[in-house]
């Protein structure tokens, strides 16, 4: 009888699969090209080939694992295992991934988004271990989300809830979102906003260091903004002041609809470290109400990359214990 769980994340570009223990103990795990471009067909080859070559290299088949988690990244209909579409997996358009991946391998599957798999890898052994309630966050492109509700992760009536990043909270006059709203938070505190709203700025005439830097590559990262606002920039403290503020309030009104015990932030952004997540405590205190106390904890994830292929092992692990 097997013993193992596989944990899949499929990504646009890389593919990740991890091999873990009954216990969650990463036994091993690989990194590939996911070959997107050459379609759904391709793609399960590429995690065929992946999982047969990471478990060969570890004297284990397929006999020795109990079942299979898989996160893919865009809208799905998790209840019946199909992506429905993907903005970096162009050809998987309402592809029954689930099915495809159980029939390749003859394994019980279980699916899910990618930023609820990561959500759940944190909640079970990183940085929301031990509480109930718990919301998560990703900073990268966009922003991502998930939410854990007394143990199990919220899907809502359409399997798409915790759109976090498309929470509204500049209406009127808000900046244009990526998704067609106005006033997103995502629109102000991703990295790549975060670096958009610094570039419009210096091509605008601000005065600050990061001018050289636009001058130099064309572009402002992130990371240009934050190593600049730790040189003492003032234009660049400004900007990140902004995007601190965005998510201080998003805290605020997460913690109005769902009160969580911890909220955690993942994503390149968090390498930002102390200076960003002080900010924006600061910012959540100052924007919360004054009726009551909160005892919101606000922390980083502490899983990084690693955190999609150990969330899908753990769904993987959680259904197949709840099945038994």
């Amino acid at each position: 009888m097997g013993e193992y769980y596989l944990g899949i994340d499929l990504g646009g570009t890389n593919l990740k699969v991890g091999c873990f223990n009954s216990e969650l103990k990463q036994i091993a795990k690989t990194s590939t090209s996911t070959n997107a471009n050459m379609g759904p067909g391709a793609v399960i080859d590429t995690i065929e080939q992946a999982v047969k070559n990471l478990l060969a290299e570890n004297n284990l088949t397929l006999n020795d694992v109990i079942s299979i988690g898989i996160g893919s990244p865009g809208p799905a209909d998790i209840s019946k295992g199909i992506v429905i579409s993907a903005p970096n997996l162009p050809e998987f358009k309402n592809v029954p991934l689930r099915q495809l991946v159980s029939e390749r391998f003859g394994k019980d599957v279980i699916f899910e988004n990618d930023a609820n798999a990561a959500c759940w890898g944190e909640y079970v052994v990183g940085a929301g271990k031990g509480v109930k309630d718990m919301v998560f966050f990703t900073l990268g492109t966009g922003i991502g989300g998930g939410i854990i509700s007394n143990g199990e992760l919220v899907h809502g009536f359409n399997d798409n809830a915790a759109e976090l990043g498309h929470m509204i909270i500049y209406p009127h006059g808000g900046r244009f979102c990526g998704c067609g709203q106005r006033g997103c938070v995502e629109a102000y505190a991703s990295a790549a906003s975060t670096a958009r709203r610094a570039t419009e700025a210096i091509q605008a005439g601000a005065p600050s260091s990061l001018k050289k830097v636009y001058k130099e590559n064309g572009h402002i990262s992130c990371k240009n903004v934050f190593d600049h606002a730790a040189q003492g920039d003032k234009f660049a403290n400004e900007i990140i002041k902004t995007t601190a503020e965005a998510l201080g309030v998003l805290c605020v009104n997460i913690i109005h609809i769902t009160g969580p015990q911890r909220v955690v932030f993942a994503g390149g952004m968090i390498a930002a470290g102390d200076t960003l997540l002080q900010s924006i405590k600061k910012y959540f205190d100052y924007h919360i109400w004054p009726l009551k106390q909160e005892n919101l904890e606000i922390c980083f994830a502490t899983l990084g990359e690693d955190a999609g292929i150990i969330g899908t092992a753990a769904l993987a692990a959680h259904h197949s214990k709840k099945t038994e």
